[in-house]
């Protein structure tokens, strides 16, 4: 890896590389996306299975679009039992950190009659858009599923891409059977968010679309954001390192690789105070470019956007980090926890060494799904905040309302809105 000694320029032109992964610089897919999008909205199934067709090869029509409970029972026995353990275990914990987001109802009543408070309702439906193709993300719909779930959506669907045999992953479908997905289609692409986002004949409507997707999933949630709620566009996966003298190199380097793998467009970054830290991690992650599988994938990936930044003090490094606000930041100093009080953006924080980033992505409980390309410095990982609505509650008597109307009428007055004042001068009359 390259290791580069961090400045002020340094760091602007690494912001800016970083930037161009942004989906909303790939304007040139933005018409051949909405194009899908206006003829689902249009001419919906019949739209829906041609696309299927086109993309997936998979003879898909309104007879069979719709998982049977006889796939799932099918899908469940072809999934190797120790695999489906370990995917109830990740579920519990995923379900018990979720639990401690649960928000409730309040209502606080004054002495004068006033009441206000605030009602929490969760959505009433929700789609979930799963990757397919040859790989299966049995984590991410465990991800997407689950604190809707807690929640309390009612109705949550799902959507994936069939195989050209017309099945879907029996991972991927057992992991929406164990966490509580309601409909399961076979549908993929644009089309399948563009049939969540206005409904067809077969597939409902739904109130809010969530899951991750490439560039034309992303694109088209973009496209239907205002129709529905989405939960965000994301990015390409990046992790950022914070590490001093202390650290493992073998640990860090391993952990580099961990996102790096993903695509050619991930992002790894080590940020550290040690000259020798950066040449013995650099040493590490070559040795296990060699060993491991995805080895073009890696090599581009880092050629990319991978990079040692040499820091001279920590203060440095960790105002770096924040500048970056990565998806997925590691901490391995003497003292993580106190660097980690410095950290205002970062998509999900692992402290100490042994808390490396696939813990967060398979088993520890918080939500894989995580802003990025700079925008942790403004949202929030995947929660149960993500399914609920809030309403507020007023409760005015009228001799509560009587000793401030005049205010009122006059606050509307100075907005020239007369009929506001109106309103108010009505009951007073």
């Amino acid at each position: 890896m390259r290791i580069i000694s961090l400045d002020e320029s340094t760091r602007e032109n690494i912001l800016s590389d970083l930037l161009k992964r942004d989906p909303n610089n790939y304007a040139e897919y933005g018409d051949a996306v909405q194009k899908i999008v206006d003829d689902v909205k249009e001419k919906k199934d019949e739209a829906l299975f041609a696309y299927t067709k086109k993309f997936d090869k998979a003879d898909i029509n309104a007879a069979n679009v719709r998982v049977t409970e006889a796939e799932i029972q099918e899908a469940m026995e072809a999934v190797e039992p120790r695999l489906l353990e370990i995917m109830k275990k990740a579920m519990d914990n995923i379900r018990d950190y979720h639990q401690m987001q649960v928000q409730r109802s309040w209502f606080d009543t004054k002495e004068n009659g006033i009441i206000l408070g605030q009602k929490v309702t969760a959505l009433e439906s929700v789609g979930v858009y799963v990757p397919g193709g040859k790989a299966a993300y049995p984590s991410s719909v465990l991800m997407n599923i689950v604190p809707a779930k807690v929640a309390g959506v009612e109705r949550i669907v799902m959507v994936t891409p069939p195989g050209a045999d017309g099945k879907v992953n029996p991972v991927t479908l057992t992991a929406a059977c164990l966490a509580g997905a309601t409909e399961v289609y076979k549908a993929g692409g644009a089309q399948a968010v563009a049939a969540l986002a206005f409904g067809t004949q077969s597939i409902p409507r739904v109130n809010k679309i969530v899951g991750p997707g490439n560039i034309f999933v992303a694109l088209a949630k973009k496209a239907v954001y205002g129709h529905v709620s989405i939960d965000s566009i994301a990015g390409p996966s990046e992790i950022l390192i914070l590490a001093d003298e202390t650290a493992n190199p073998r640990f860090v380097a391993a952990d580099l690789l961990s996102q790096a793998e993903h695509d050619e467009l991930a992002s790894a970054i080590l940020v550290t105070t040690s000259k020798e830290l950066a040449r013995q991690v650099s040493d590490q992650v070559d040795a296990f470019v060699q060993q491991l599988s995805r080895k073009e994938i890696l090599e581009k990936s880092l050629e990319n956007f991978g990079y040692i930044l040499v820091a001279a003090t920590m203060e440095e490094a960790i105002e770096t980090a924040n500048a970056i606000a990565s998806e997925h930041l590691e901490i391995v100093t003497r003292d993580p926890f106190a660097v980690m009080t410095k950290i205002r953006n970062a998509g999900a924080i692992f402290v100490g060494e042994y808390s490396c980033e696939p813990l967060g992505d398979y088993f520890a409980g918080p939500n894989h799904v995580l802003p990025t390309n700079g925008t942790a410095k403004f949202f929030s990982p995947l929660g149960v905040d993500d399914f609920i609505k809030k309403s507020s509650i007023i409760y005015y008597t009228k001799e509560a309302l009587e000793p401030v109307h005049k205010d009122i009428i006059a606050f509307a007055q100075a907005e020239h809105l007369t009929a506001h004042a109106n309103s108010i001068q009505a009951r007073f009359q």
